[in-house]
């Protein structure tokens, strides 16, 4: 499980298709590269994804994850080109505060940004506000104050307008962020609160059914 609140940011050496499978290698900074081991969880960009050929002693320090079919096609990463950068996240040990919300790393679909623009242009510690579209299957799970997870990080929805979300974005998370180098029109994985799609499954259940931990955990809470 992840929270949503960016360690540090990687750059993508290269996606490789290969036989039966397409492969990306991340570029990231040393002390996350080693913190990583064979098999451990890795959030990029928002996607949890299986770290392989760890490499902290490289130039620069990098690691590997393949990407399945589902992967591919629910998410942005198959599409990335070498230099982008892309948010990371270690996995949050037991015990340690929540600092953002319960994110699973398990990407829903993808948005297109529609604009981030400063709300005071001439200042450098302005706020943003994020604009993007949502695909109208996941319009219902999106509530003003909210939290919505947009390339891995763990947002507050200021409002939402039809399939339209806008959100607040402070200096910090632009900064600290992917966000800073994405354009109009670019691609973002989006992972609704797990919470409410849980709300809306047990409205479908039978009337008496009640909503337990045995059944969270059973259904891959």
């Amino acid at each position: 499980m992840f929270t949503g609140l960016i360690e540090t940011t990687g750059t993508v050496l290269c996606v490789m298709p290969n036989a039966g499978v397409t492969r990306i290698t991340i570029g990231a900074p040393a002390e996350i590269v080693r913190r990583l081991s064979t098999g451990d969880s890795v959030s990029v960009g928002g996607v949890c994804l299986t770290a392989l050929d760890i490499e902290p002693h490289a130039f620069p320090p990098r690691f590997s994850a393949d990407l399945a079919a589902e992967t591919i096609a629910r998410t942005t990463l198959a599409g990335l080109k070498p230099d982008a950068v892309v948010n990371l996240e270690l996995p949050t040990p037991a015990g340690s505060p929540l600092g953002g919300h319960v994110v699973q790393g398990h990407v829903d679909g993808t948005a297109t940004l529609v604009a981030l623009e400063p709300l005071t242009p001439d200042t450098e510690t302005t706020d943003y506000r994020l604009r993007f579209t949502l695909p109208e299957s996941l319009v219902r799970y999106v509530v003003e104050k909210g939290s919505i997870t947009v390339e891995g990080i763990s947002l507050t929805v200021a409002s939402i307008r039809g399939t339209e979300v806008e959100i607040a974005i402070i200096p910090h998370t632009y900064g600290a962020t992917s966000l800073r180098t994405l354009s109009p029109g670019a691609p973002l994985n989006i992972e609704v609160d797990v919470l409410g799609k849980y709300a809306e499954r047990q409205s479908e259940k039978p009337a008496g059914f009640i909503l337990t931990e045995q059944y969270l955990l059973a259904n891959g809470y």
